[in-house]
């Protein structure tokens, strides 16, 4: 499969509704720290925006919720593999994207045989506290190398600036949280972000 090459991260369907009118084409849905009451509801909310809007949605984490929700894709981190029944997601046809930081985590990623990869942080994040040292651009090469045709997402601590490198350096697709959510002017950072990577592709 082929992934557009920007891929936001959000945390609510109303992100979702302000990214859909941009030309975003894939979109995550990635709640935390949220009762998982009405759980649900949030992400029938994004996924019935995204039909409308054509875009492609991604649950993090939630899977049994993805499937409630009839959604047809789903991002797990290592963690999250623990519980979750990945022959019963393949069963229903829901393609799988999961995190790797280490060669350990990339070997057991590919045993599942995922639709990509997602490799990070590749720079600093502010997002969250990383136990891992920043990847770097190197270990993007060096992960395509080694997953060849499976489609590599970078991800953490990525800013336009950083897009044509990041493309340089063999990445399929960029992940961004923090440069769009937490910008003065989110619409107008979507629109460089979509620019400057049709530019680099």
């Amino acid at each position: 499969m082929r992934l557009p090459r920007v891929y936001p991260i959000v945390d609510s369907a109303a992100w979702v509704r302000r990214l859909a009118p941009l030309g975003v084409h894939l979109v995550q849905l990635r709640i935390k720290e949220q009762p998982r009451e009405g759980l649900l509801e949030e992400i029938r909310e994004a996924k019935a925006c995204c039909t409308s809007s054509g875009m492609q949605l991604v649950i993090n984490d939630y899977w049994e919720l993805a499937l409630a929700a009839g959604c047809d894709f789903v991002h797990l981190g290592q963690g999250d593999l623990e519980g979750a029944d990945v022959p019963g997601l393949r069963r229903a046809g829901v393609r799988l994207g999961i995190s790797t930081h280490d060669e350990a985590e990339l070997a057991r990623a590919l045993g599942f045989e995922p639709d990509y990869v997602a490799l990070g942080p590749i720079y600093p994040t502010l997002l969250k506290a990383m136990p891992w040292a920043p990847q770097g651009l190197a270990r993007i090469s060096e992960w395509k190398r080694r997953i060849e045709a499976i489609p590599l997402v970078a991800i953490g601590g990525l800013t336009v600036e950083r897009l044509p490198g990041v493309f340089a350096a063999g990445a399929d697709s960029a992940a961004v949280v923090t440069d769009i959510v937490r910008h003065l002017d989110p619409e107008a950072r979507t629109r460089e972000w979509l620019s400057v990577a049709a530019a680099a592709a």
